[in-house]
């Protein structure tokens, strides 16, 4: 079982310059970053720049993607906890999305700064 500790100071942070939009959807969208779907509904993340006349359920715009850009092993433990915790201290919610290899979260665009900041401070290069 590894520690997430190793993982902050190897890792380094890459913030998307687009700012997108998580969406409750009918039906995919075309070029989206991420889709999720399970039993009960559909979310999609999608670059605000490629929502046009998206049919949604509900939409919330305004969200900056921050990727850990370390590839982390499924053994490793507590990341996301630390992350979340760590952002949790300065009031700031996230949107976590994990890929086959590494982490991402969504924060709002006003929380940028400071999220990158208290990441920095966690051992993250920026």
């Amino acid at each position: 079982m590894d520690s997430a500790d190793s993982y902050f100071k190897q890792g380094r942070l890459r913030v998307d310059p687009a700012t997108f939009a998580i969406v409750k959807a009918r039906k995919p969208i075309e070029d989206a970053w991420a889709l999720v779907q399970d039993h009960r509904e559909m979310t999609v993340i999608v670059d605000e720049q490629k929502l046009g006349s998206v049919d949604a359920i509900q939409t919330d715009k305004g969200w900056r993607l921050i990727t850990f850009e370390v590839t982390m092993p499924f053994e490793v433990v507590g990341f996301l906890a630390r992350v979340s915790g760590a952002l949790a201290e300065e009031k700031i919610p996230i949107f976590a999305v994990s890929s086959y290899s590494t982490d991402h979260i969504l924060v709002k665009e006003e929380n940028l700064e400071k999220a990158v900041k208290k990441l920095g401070r966690l051992g993250f290069k920026i």
